[in-house]
């Protein structure tokens, strides 16, 4: 009988080992089915937000290259402007000259007022 028993359980220990082995098989089937879908899913979602990026970065790139378009005719602006101011400032220097002129000139010429006939 012990011999029996004996067999007996190690043909239960055998289907247990198994079973195990059979269950173990499951779950790491089901384990790499899931792995699989998660890693499609993240392919796609690295798919799509890389065209996400390269929407942005090509709006960027454009913003850019009209920010430097502005920035030169700035730059041009700026330098016509400075130009001018030069220009400006020798008018109001001659102006200046001018007005110094006329001022000694009324000054020099105040005298002949009497003879003036005043209306």
């Amino acid at each position: 009988m012990n011999r029996k028993l004996r067999e007996s359980s190690i043909g239960t220990i055998g289907a247990m080992v198994l079973y195990a082995f059979l269950g173990a098989l499951a779950v790491s089937v089901v384990a790499l089915v899931f792995a699989v879908v998660r890693a499609v899913t993240l392919w796609r979602h690295a798919k799509r937000t890389g065209r996400a990026f390269e929407a942005e970065l090509a709006s960027f790139d454009e913003r850019t290259a009209h920010t430097e378009r502005y920035l030169a005719e700035v730059e041009a602006t700026s330098a016509e402007l400075e130009r001018a101011l030069a220009r400006l400032h020798a008018s109001r220097a001659q102006l200046q000259v001018l007005t110094r002129a006329l001022e000694t000139a009324q000054d020099r010429v105040r005298w002949l007022r009497v003879f003036v006939p005043v209306r």
